[in-house]
């Protein structure tokens, strides 16, 4: 081992590229270093040839396969790319390997190099409907049974081709051609909080400030208060007691009541109907 804990070097790149087109040869048909990344362009032919070096050639030693992805591109005459995720322990180094293909050309299967790219070529395979010989158990592995098509194209619906469901009559789970209801059909991507480019329903009864205490989907910066939208020179000066007389002297009169209640007779009028208890008092 070279060292304890290899570190990454930003300088790799431009060594990679430069060892991997001595190891590869014709096999290799471009390489670039984008956003810090290599990635190297095999014949689909020579892929096992082409891993087998990148993971044997000193210089490069990418000893584990991390990863095996799909993507596609349906304006290609071959839609399909299969990027091979490797990474180098000794170099502590990440390489990126595509291929390209269509739903027909198969893709040599590389479990012979890693075992482990049966699983993964699987995932490609049941996502994209890519084919890859060599792979002794080629099945779907995250669709259910009897699933048609393949959901990571881009042609493949959102809803699906079938919808399943329980069948009381006939007691067991049935596929259905999907049935969307006419709400559902179509789909409309633009938020209204974003600002959409048509006014929706409702919208129109915003566009002014109201008066105050109507209900408004204006936002708070943009309501003009009624209580401001007055003018302080038009209404009278309230006094400090809004119930007040200006010349009142009694409790009576301004309505504030007595701050420190006694315990008078006259507070309490005399109810007839109230028998005195044995204290003289109303109450038993």
């Amino acid at each position: 081992m070279r060292a304890p804990a290899p570190a990454f070097a930003a300088d790799l790149n431009s060594d990679t590229i430069e060892a991997a087109t001595a190891a590869l040869g014709s096999t290799l048909i471009g390489a670039v270093d984008q956003v810090g990344e290599v990635a190297l362009y095999v014949e689909r032919e020579a892929i096992v040839t082409a891993l087998t070096a990148l993971r044997d050639t000193p210089g490069l030693e990418y000893q584990q396969l991390m990863e095996i992805a799909g993507v596609d591109y349906p304006s290609r005459p071959e839609r399909f790319e299969v990027v091979y995720c490797l990474l180098s322990l000794t170099r502590n180094h990440r390489i990126h390997i595509h291929v390209a293909t269509d739903d027909v050309k198969p893709v040599p299967s590389v479990t012979g190099i890693w075992p482990v790219a049966g699983w993964l070529e699987r995932e490609v395979y049941d996502m994209y409907g890519v084919l890859f010989t060599g792979n002794a158990d080629l099945r779907r592995i995250l669709t259910d049974y009897g699933f048609r098509g393949h959901p990571q194209r881009k042609d493949f619906p959102l809803s699906g081709y079938v919808e399943l469901r329980y069948s009381e009559e006939e007691k067991r789970v049935v596929y259905e051609p999907v049935q969307l209801a006419q709400d559902f059909r179509s789909f409309d991507f633009m938020s209204p909080w974003e600002g959409a480019e048509y006014v929706l329903p409702g919208d129109e009864k915003g566009m002014l400030p109201q008066a105050k205490g109507a209900p408004t989907p204006l936002k708070a910066a943009d309501i003009v208060k009624a209580d401001k939208a007055d003018s302080a020179a038009a209404a009278p000066k309230a006094p400090s007691e809004p119930y007040a007389k200006e010349d009142a002297k009694s409790t009576a009169e301004t309505g504030k009541g007595d701050a420190h209640p006694g315990n008078r007779a006259e507070e309490k009028p005399i109810d007839p109907d109230v028998k005195p208890g044995k204290g003289g008092g109303q109450n038993q």
